[in-house]
């Protein structure tokens, strides 16, 4: 009696955690997947005051949320930029710099708070990203100076996600994707390949469901030590691209220090100037 008993006790663990464990991770995947990365005012006030060619731009949502970005004027294209799931995007003006030098000269840039982020109000989600990245397309589209021809969306990590899903949406002239990914399921299921990955996950990001009906040409920046996405995933995204591929490999990068890599923003701004001219 006391074997059964103990077997009995024993499958009833292996069931709640069979159970418990998923409902867990499906009840806290927000929080897994967006990290989100406030801003003090005092710490934009800081940055107004170093960067004199950043502004800030602020719409509102439908939900009447504050959507925040970061506008740094130039005479020449405009890059629409989407950061990584923990990423507070403020740091790229230091990257931008003087658009009259900086990392990408002549370039304009709006850099864009997800909900929740910098100074950005409101919950994360896919559906929320995608609707704010093209809410401020149409809004970019709009500004004085502004080529609608010249518009490009540069997307970071799970912020590739979100360019490849505007650009599926709206017609920008190239994508900058770094470290991207084929789907978010496709990678969750990397890591947790006993979980059902399918049932679960309410923010996709299903980049590759996309690709082959987007013709504009993509640069696609890949970390050879990428530690957080595999590059076997971006290069399944790239196989199913539906325009012209530019891969850039970056020996010795990891997932975070691919701008570091001395090939980066030599790569970035090539591209950004071929295509300008195109």
């Amino acid at each position: 009696m006391a074997g059964e008993r103990l077997a009995v006790s024993l499958a009833k663990g292996a069931l709640a955690v069979a159970v418990g464990l998923p409902l867990v991770l499906y009840l806290a995947q927000d929080a897994l997947i967006f990290h989100r990365q406030p801003i003090t005012q005092a710490r934009r006030a800081e940055l107004l005051g170093r960067f004199p060619a950043a502004e800030e731009i602020v719409l509102s949502t439908p939900e009447g949320e504050r959507l925040h970005a970061w506008r740094v004027r130039a005479d020449g294209p405009l890059v629409l930029y989407f950061g990584g799931n923990a990423e507070e995007v403020s740091w790229m003006l230091e990257r931008i710099g003087d658009p009259g030098r900086g990392e990408t000269p002549g370039v304009g840039w709006l850099l864009a708070d997800y909900r929740g982020y910098g100074a950005s109000t409101g919950k994360p989600s896919e559906k929320a990203l995608v609707a704010d990245a093209i809410r401020l397309y149409d809004h970019a589209v709009r500004l004085p100076g502004v080529d609608r021809n010249r518009i490009f969306a540069f997307g970071r990590s799970l912020g590739s996600g979100v360019a490849v899903a505007l650009a599926a949406q709206r017609p920008v002239r190239a994508l900058v994707l770094v470290a991207p990914f084929d789907s978010l399921a496709a990678v969750a299921k990397h890591y947790y390949p006993w979980l059902p990955v399918d049932w679960l996950l309410r923010h996709r990001f299903d980049s590759i469901a996309l690709a082959p009906r987007i013709a504009q040409p993509v640069l696609a920046l890949l970390a050879e030590r990428d530690e957080v996405i595999p590059t076997a995933h971006a290069e399944r995204l790239l196989a199913a691209w539906g325009g012209p591929v530019r891969r850039v490999r970056l020996p010795g990068a990891g997932h975070n220090s691919t701008d570091a890599h001395p090939l980066f923003w030599p790569a970035v701004r090539a591209f950004i100037g071929e295509q300008s001219a195109g």
